[in-house]
């Protein structure tokens, strides 16, 4: 690498590292504030409420890693472009798409880094947090999670009246029905081991005399429907879902890892459920370099746009501008995808892909003119 692309490279961490620390900082400072109000309930001190703020910090960093590179590269490359560094680039011969070329280039390096941090140690850190936040609260984790659910599996659909750790649950009842969609049977118990493959339901070891399933089963081959009820004391239901997907039940998407998404997704659309919404916030995640190459791009040119018209400050304000409008009609764009039921790739990439092809188009306009 030449010194000058080291000089680019540099100058666009260290502006694009200030952003993200100032960014942090503001974001920590009023989460401090919020959690000041919980502190002296239980074992809740000022230090646990600091400690709960700064694991969150990974997942922050995470998730406004697009806006943070982006004010990175601008203010990186309008404090070449005020101090007339850029100026003496292009005259030693770098023309304005070779210095876009290596502001790209390092501005991926950067987010690949954030998307690393965000995938894997955001997810643990986050957990980490909450759950010390709960215990410092002296609330039981246990019973945070005693919340039921519905959740559909092939033909079957599965109530759980109370999950209690994520292996036990309580209360489960399993709804079997017919491709003419006519229930078949219905299997009731009161409690169930999940292994992450089977619902088994049995009578605990201490209780001799114990029926633990009961099972009816429906025969409508006749003018009045007849149901049967037999009683067991095990009953063994091989289920499709795992532990990730009854966790991501009470998530917002945008609060799951990328891998569990593309399980939601799968496990959705295997059972023929609507995953549209799961499936904008992986194609948000998987175009995120694109949609970050779009704004870089769209702001390169009101840096390298003439300073006689417009000052160099004003380029920069509405070059940020631009890019917190394009990313709010990115998201638009993804509403509207999953509103009126069209391509959701489509609607995430399209906003990108315009604005990019007309930056590539004016930048080359510029460069050769």
């Amino acid at each position: 690498m030449k010194i000058r692309d080291r000089y680019i490279a540099k100058t666009l961490f260290t502006y694009t590292l200030v952003v993200l620390l100032v960014w942090l900082s503001i974001y920590s400072f009023f989460n401090f504030l919020a959690e000041l109000k919980s502190v002296g309930q239980q074992n809740y001190t000022i230090l646990a409420a600091f400690k709960y703020v700064a694991f969150q910090m990974p997942e922050v960093a995470y998730n406004q890693a697009s806006p943070v590179i982006l004010l990175g590269c601008i203010l990186g490359m309008g404090h070449l472009a005020t101090t007339g560094q850029l100026l003496i680039f292009r005259v030693s011969g770098a023309s304005i798409l070779k210095i876009t070329v290596i502001t790209l280039k390092n501005a991926l390096i950067f987010i690949f880094i954030i998307i690393t941090i965000g995938e894997f140690l955001a997810p643990i850190s986050s957990n980490f947090s909450e759950n010390e936040r709960t215990r410092a609260l002296g609330n039981n984790s246990v019973s945070i999670g005693q919340e039921g659910f519905w959740i559909r599996d092939g033909d079957n659909f599965i109530n759980v009246k109370k999950n209690i750790n994520g292996n036990l649950f309580t209360e489960v009842t399993i709804i079997e029905v017919s491709s003419s969609n006519k229930i078949e049977r219905v299997i009731k118990s009161d409690n169930a081991v999940f292994d992450g493959s089977s619902l088994d339901m049995k009578c605990p070891t201490n209780i001799e005399e114990c029926r633990s399933s009961k099972i009816f089963s429906v025969d409508d081959s006749n003018t009045f429907d007849k149901i049967s009820l037999k009683e067991r004391n095990s009953y063994n239901k091989k289920v499709s879902f795992d532990q990730d997907l009854i966790d991501s039940i009470k998530k917002e998407p945008k609060d799951l890892t990328t891998w569990t998404l593309v399980k939601q997704i799968k496990f959705l659309s295997d059972n023929k459920l609507r995953s549209g919404v799961f499936e904008v916030e992986l194609y948000k995640r998987l175009i995120k370099p694109v949609t970050l190459i779009a704004m870089i791009l769209l702001a390169m040119l009101f840096i390298f746009g003439s300073t006689r018209d417009v000052s160099l400050g004003r380029k920069i304000f509405f070059g940020a501008a631009l890019g917190l409008l394009f990313e709010m009609l990115s998201r638009i764009s993804s509403a509207m995808a999953l509103s009126f039921d069209f391509n959701t790739l489509l609607g995430a990439m399209l906003p990108s892909a315009l604005v990019m092809i007309i930056s590539i188009i004016l930048l080359l306009k510029k460069s050769f003119s």
